[in-house]
């Protein structure tokens, strides 16, 4: 059944590779588990006390409770999809909680600090340097994520309207626009990569210095490359430069809806994050300025 659940996932929900493969493996995980315990016991026929016990096998190996929740609930897709398919009637995670976990804030390059970095790095005017301006202009001009950027066609920017179709989490597209100076790295990009790779619509839009689409850890060194240089975050990754486009948005009075649409949330909840980092900033101007204070 597991089988049929991960061709579930592929054909008709549309999960990414990376996605499938994490279920794979938890399920998988569960089943040795299972086996370990009684030969005999399908996964199809467990109760949540078994689940517990997993749980607390999970827990003694110090695993993090996050990752935990995220085990969880691939069993409950699984239980799910057995459920719909009625071959099971009742699902064995009905009576198991989430486990409580920290929810760190997400970092984000102080605004001084990312505008330095634009407008002071030594990129240089060649193929490379001009990807790689391109490449840390477009997380933080558009937030878009890793995995949408590698996506990026050539035809995907229309420069009449400004904007750039991007694909997203279960193949979702939405509209960003783009600013002005946007437009004019993107158009210096490709006058250089056709210059040295000649024409090829078909192509990604950000390529190797081989002419061949990126790959995600090109584009993670491409980043910490020059925020080592302008910051002190510990984490300095594409998704940091998510973060900062909509700390900042938000920062600016960007209305948080806006925000949710731009970053292709799937609802407010995962937006109302970014909050938390405006409202730190709030504090401190109240912090200057009330005469209390």
């Amino acid at each position: 059944m597991i089988d049929s659940f991960l061709k579930y996932l592929k054909y008709e929900k549309r999960y990414s590779k990376h996605t499938i493969a994490s279920y794979h493996n938890d399920l998988i995980a569960f089943s040795v588990f299972l086996s370990e315990f009684d030969p005999d016991l399908h996964i199809e026929h467990v109760d949540h006390n078994m689940v517990r016990a997993w749980i607390v096998t999970l827990i003694d190996s110090e695993i993090s409770p996050r990752s935990v929740n995220r085990k969880l609930s691939s069993l409950r897709s699984f239980y799910k999809f057995l459920i719909t398919r009625e071959i099971i009637s009742k699902n064995p995670l009905q009576k198991i909680k989430v486990l409580k976990t920290n929810k760190p804030l997400p970092g984000f390059v102080n605004e001084n600090e990312m505008v330095k970095m634009l407008e002071e790095a030594d990129f240089g005017h060649d193929f490379e340097g001009w990807r790689d301006r391109l490449v840390l202009e477009l997380f933080y001009g558009t937030g878009i994520r890793l995995s949408e950027l590698l996506q990026l066609k050539p035809g995907d920017v229309n420069f009449y309207e400004n904007q750039i179709k991007v694909t997203g989490k279960r193949n979702k597209q939405r509209i960003i626009p783009f600013t002005k100076n946007l437009r004019s790295i993107i158009e210096n990009y490709n006058r250089k990569k056709t210059e040295t790779f000649g024409h090829n619509e078909n192509t990604q839009l950000i390529v190797t210095n081989k002419g061949e689409p990126c790959y995600p850890m090109i584009i993670y060194r491409i980043v910490r490359k020059y925020l080592d240089l302008y910051t002190t975050l510990d984490r300095r990754s594409p998704h940091i430069l998510r973060h900062t486009f909509a700390t900042h948005l938000l920062n600016k009075g960007a209305d948080l809806n806006a925000i949710k649409d731009l970053l292709g949330h799937a609802s407010l909840a995962a937006t109302q994050v970014y909050t938390h980092n405006s409202l730190e900033k709030l504090k401190q101007v109240f912090d200057k300025a009330h005469p209390k204070a």
